[in-house]
């Protein structure tokens, strides 16, 4: 499966007030996500038949309201990505638990239901996020690399399926040079940027793990990336043996193997650590 995530990177750090861009961070590419490469995206899915999971700022949400009908209409899972990719490790308790209960009013506005996954923005898990997440009836997290496959997080509110990716199928190191996001990196050439996403893919379908590639779309859905992406996708459904899916349905399926007996994951205590590791 693909989750898409649309939003900025740098964003600052937020107050129980509103959060505000630098005026100096005005990125180039903010219209070609929503406005070029969501459409594009979208369509191709029609074409194989996907329905997928995309994660996305609230205030993204806000401001295209179009991109979201969009997606809506493809039947497709919107997840909270942040309000404005805000970093949950940067906040305080009250900031975190404030900024996710306004993205969920967003959300559900938007949607007409309560979001059931989470991202992290930029991956950035608090010490306090489970247990947010739990109390507000989350299914599942999507923000951590524990794992080749789904596994658990026990938190005291509560628990969640953690779908884990990892640096590795992110398209930010492939595809991404921006001085608006002081992020200058070489920029690979479509097929080469695609080429550890497929040999990801292909450990993953050899072992029985979970793929989980996190692909932007100003980015990857940029027309000669996704008509590289469409037949890797097309080539992928061709099989016959890959289940694409939101990732709500795939978290729905691992708590019904875990309530059923069918499958034991693994589990990890929430937070991993209360304090700061001092060495002597």
């Amino acid at each position: 499966m693909a989750s898409c995530e649309a939003g900025r990177r740098n964003s600052p750090r937020a107050s129980s007030s509103t959060p505000s861009v630098p005026a100096r961070s005005t990125p180039r590419c903010w219209g070609y996500g929503p406005k070029v490469a969501i459409p594009r995206i979208v369509e191709s899915y029609r074409q194989l038949g996907l329905s997928q999971t995309l994660f996305i700022p609230a205030w993204c949400i806000e401001q295209y309201p179009e991109a979201i009908e969009t997606i809506l209409k493809g039947g497709h899972e919107i997840a909270r990505h942040g309000f404005l990719h805000e970093h949950p490790r940067e906040l305080s308790d009250d900031e975190e638990a404030h900024w996710l209960d306004r993205g969920i009013e967003v959300i559900a506005h938007a949607t007409g239901r309560r979001p059931r996954g989470w991202r992290a923005p930029l991956y950035n898990f608090s010490h306090r996020s489970a247990d947010l997440l739990a109390e507000r009836g989350f299914a599942y997290d999507a923000s951590l690399m524990g794992d080749d496959q789904p596994y658990l997080l026990e938190s005291a509110r509560g628990r969640l399926v953690e779908l884990p990716s990892h640096w590795g199928l992110d398209d930010w190191p492939q595809y991404v040079q921006s001085m608006d996001l002081d992020y200058m990196m070489p920029v690979r050439a479509p097929e080469q940027g695609l080429m550890p996403f497929a040999q990801e893919f292909e450990a993953a379908h050899a072992h029985g793990g979970l793929w989980v590639p996190v692909v932007h779309p100003f980015a990857t859905g940029r027309l000669a990336r996704w008509h590289h992406w469409h037949r890797f996708f097309e080539s992928l459904v061709a099989r016959g043996d890959v289940w694409f899916a939101p990732m709500e349905e795939i978290a729905a399926h691992v708590q019904h193997l875990v309530a059923t007996g069918g499958w034991t994951p693994r589990i990890d205590r929430m937070p991993c650590y209360n304090a700061p590791v001092r060495v002597r």
